[in-house]
């Protein structure tokens, strides 16, 4: 049975995600679901490869009409908004993979893809990204797109100058727990004097969390996000800004591009899909930078699926699409275009993804996130752990930037778990 329209965007808001509920794109007038020919797909800018996109209009042309539409501004809202105004609906919709836990309670909205055969492709994808798209009756709502394996970006001739190990292999043994990292971070700032391991001490709090198999709410709706887990996360945090490593710089903006640049932030921890941000931020750098395994363990940002929501008139058409866009060749091809990593294990010694990267002084840098992949710890994902989440991120973000007493951040971040909680109906 539907969701009422003020079910599904109370569901939405749950999650903190309905900022901007308003003003769908024009380009989204087209009937809700197919109408026999043609096929209706909404994405963001970077959720595919156009590459991708491109071919796949040209593939299914004969038999339907795909017509692939990228969402801009608040992609989920403006999905959530026209899902329970039930009109425009798109026929395949993409689900970002920070949002999909919030999704999954919904289930009844999308179109079962088991029913289609999906069960039959499992053991093509990764185990764990696979289970992230499956709602807790079993119900699979998202078929796999990419993934974000984490690694730690770094430019070897700033590491060499200043004393530190420098090749992808030496960074990886010598530089492979926390502590070692940090003591990396400080010999780093002592040898050269104004540069900084960290732009900021969020990734680490986001890294660290993102290593272990507890988030913010567990599977009795109970509140966990003052567990020792998130307590070890937010000190480890804490400690990187106590140590000095972390800049005042803030993260994506003019001046962080200019000081990578220039070689004083030669070093970050990111997702795989950070590999097109640098190439197409820091264009300059090329040759200059590569990748080692992420200090503490392996973790994961980001990574995305696609649904066939109930309004879809031909499934078994879309599941064609979907599974011919997201095969082993396509997902290799997305890495390529994008950045988005492949949650096809065969993908991984495509020959495509195993060539040199002159970016990356000709590192085969799948050598580094294919394996992180495949290790990637698997936590519950609660529809409540992004409201939960955030006054931690918001909190740990302004005692790095703002430098606010880190005790004072961690009482206020628990008020403000304590009322979300209370609204949402999770036990604090």
């Amino acid at each position: 049975m539907l969701l009422s329209r003020r079910g599904l965007l109370r569901a939405g808001l749950a999650t903190g995600a309905a900022g901007a509920l308003g003003g769908l794109a024009s380009g989204c007038a087209v009937p809700a679901g197919s109408t026999g020919d043609n096929m209706v797909l909404w994405y963001w800018n970077g959720g595919l490869s156009d590459t991708v996109v491109k071919n796949a209009k040209k593939r299914f042309g004969s038999s339907v009409d795909l017509k692939a539409i990228q969402i801009g501004g608040y992609y989920r809202s403006k999905l959530i908004t026209t899902m329970a105004g039930r009109a425009h609906i798109p026929d395949i919709a993409g689900l970002k993979g920070e949002d999909m836990a919030s999704y999954l309670p919904n289930a009844d909205q999308f179109v079962d893809l088991r029913t289609l055969g999906a069960d039959q492709l499992r053991s093509q994808y990764l185990s764990w990204k696979w289970d992230q798209g499956v709602a807790d009756d079993g119900t699979m709502v998202g078929f796999p797109i990419d993934c974000g394996p984490v690694a730690h970006y770094y430019q070897p001739a700033v590491f060499a100058k200043a004393g530190l190990p420098s090749e992808p292999a030496d960074v990886s043994r010598e530089i492979a727990t926390w502590e070692q990292f940090f003591a990396a971070g400080e010999q780093l700032k002592k040898r050269l004097p104004g540069t900084y391991l960290l732009t900021d001490i969020t990734s680490v709090f986001t890294m660290s969390m993102n290593q272990g198999t507890k988030q913010y709410v567990d599977k009795d709706r109970h509140f966990i996000g003052d567990g020792d887990h998130v307590r070890t996360a937010w000190a480890r945090a804490v400690e990187a800004k106590k140590r000095g490593i972390v800049s005042s710089i803030v993260s994506g903006t003019p001046d962080a591009l200019s000081a990578q640049e220039d070689g004083k932030l030669p070093s970050n921890l990111n997702a795989s899909w950070a590999t097109s941000d640098l190439k197409q931020g820091v264009p300059k750098t090329a040759g200059k930078w590569r990748v080692a395994d992420c200090p503490g363990g392996p973790s994961n940002i980001g990574g995305s699926f696609l649904a066939i929501t109930k309004e879809c008139r031909e499934p078994e058409k879309a599941f064609e699409i979907i599974t011919w866009l997201l095969n082993a060749d396509n997902q290799a091809q997305g890495f390529v275009d994008a950045g988005l990593f492949p949650s096809t294990p065969a993908s991984y010694a495509m020959k495509k993804l195993t060539e040199p990267d002159p970016f990356f002084g000709g590192q085969v840098t799948m050598d580094v996130f294919g394996p992180a992949a495949r290790k990637i710890p698997v936590a519950y994902n609660s529809p409540f752990d992004i409201a939960l989440g955030q006054p931690l991120k918001d909190e740990i973000k302004n005692v790095g930037v703002l430098g606010k007493n880190p005790e004072q951040a961690w009482k206020d971040a628990m008020s403000k778990c304590r009322r979300i909680a209370k609204h949402l109906g999770v036990s604090y």
